[in-house]
């Protein structure tokens, strides 16, 4: 998911809580509110995560409770994390295990700094592979105690951690004949919604060279033109929903954010170049139709041209009437924060 909209989303579930003034203000690195720890396992792991920050100057932060009342995991994580600003302000490098003994529930609370060391499917493979065995046999420091290693391991030795990206993304790469059934499913799609946007815009290309050319009343023209939109939106939407979650799958907005855009940009621009080439393509219409120069009619259409160029048996399907109606047309239709990345997991 994108970092904005993961953002969003915790920003109104967080909103929504009922309990925030229930959230520990942490003054140990270890806070075991669920005394799932006996004394010599809790300042063990107190020791192993000290020595990590005073080596690293990274905070790895654990937080044991025992329910987490009307709230997510997600929720009740993000607002603990910045409530207690995890992490050294500028490099936002903290993390947060946050277990939930009632809940059954852990998450892996992961600051903007060290997002892409762990990666929400780093985290989320911790969770999975080291964790939750470990929980469901009621070893509850056993699973934190190896997911920290696991973590240490990780932000200290960059070629450790490549490794386990590698293997995760050999795991979970898709297998060739799957990738071919996805894409054609997509193309059926993508090909249904640019047939149906093909013939919505040369009808919309001819009705504005009509308005230009003064044979379609402009009042008219602009009445035809908005009815014209729909089969348009409609195919847009088969073409683009496909890509759209393409881009989303592959970081299409992370790409744009690295290079210093964004989507909104990108839409405009395509806006206007969809504009432009819109005129173009009229203006080149009107030249290869050898149409004399340029004039506009408010009311008055020639309706030799109507009657053969948007009848049903002209070129276009937009039919019209010998009195000028064009007939109905159907379509189908520590000063540190984090941004909300991380995994959780339940067992």
């Amino acid at each position: 998911m994108p970092k904005s909209l993961r953002f969003i989303l915790l920003f109104l579930i967080s909103s929504l809580s009922y309990a925030q003034e229930a959230y520990p203000t942490l003054t140990e690195i270890v806070t075991d509110n669920a005394q799932i720890f006996t004394p010599s396992e809790l300042e063990g792991l107190r020791t192993k995560l000290y020595q990590f920050e005073s080596e690293t100057s990274n905070q790895l932060v654990i937080l044991t409770i025992d329910a987490l009342g009307n709230e997510t995991i997600e929720g009740y994580a993000f607002e603990v994390f910045n409530q207690n600003k995890l992490g050294q302000e500028g490099k936002d490098n903290g993390i947060l295990i946050l277990f939930s003994k009632l809940d059954r529930e852990v998450r892996i609370e992961v600051g903007y700094g060290l997002e892409s060391y762990i990666t929400d499917a780093v985290a989320s493979r911790i969770i999975r592979n080291t964790m939750i065995p470990k929980f469901k046999e009621d070893d509850y420091f056993g699973g934190l105690d190896m997911a920290t290693d696991q973590i240490i391991d990780f932000l200290t030795h960059p070629e450790a951690l490549q490794e386990f990206k590698d293997k995760i993304a050999e795991e979970e790469k898709i297998p060739w004949w799957l990738l071919g059934l996805i894409g054609l499913f997509l193309m059926m799609f993508i090909a249904a919604g640019a047939f149906v946007f093909y013939k919505g815009y040369s009808t919309l290309i001819e009705i504005l060279r009509g308005i230009f050319t003064g044979k379609l009343a402009v009042v008219r023209g602009v009445f035809m033109g908005v009815f014209m939109m729909f089969p348009m939106v409609f195919g847009l939407v088969f073409m683009g929903m496909p890509i759209f979650f393409m881009a989303m799958i592959l970081g299409f907005e992370e790409a744009l954010l690295e290079n210093g855009l964004s989507v909104g940009a990108v839409v405009l621009v395509g806006l206007l170049a969809f504009g432009l080439l819109t005129i173009v393509l009229v203006i080149l219409k009107i030249k290869r139709k050898g149409d004399e120069g340029f004039k506009l009619s408010l009311l008055k259409s020639d309706k030799t041209y109507i009657k053969k160029t948007f009848s049903s048996s002209g070129t276009h399907s937009f039919g019209s009437s010998s009195g000028g109606r064009s007939s109905s047309r159907s379509f189908s239709g520590g000063g540190g924060s984090s941004g909300g990345g991380g995994a959780s997991g339940s067992w």
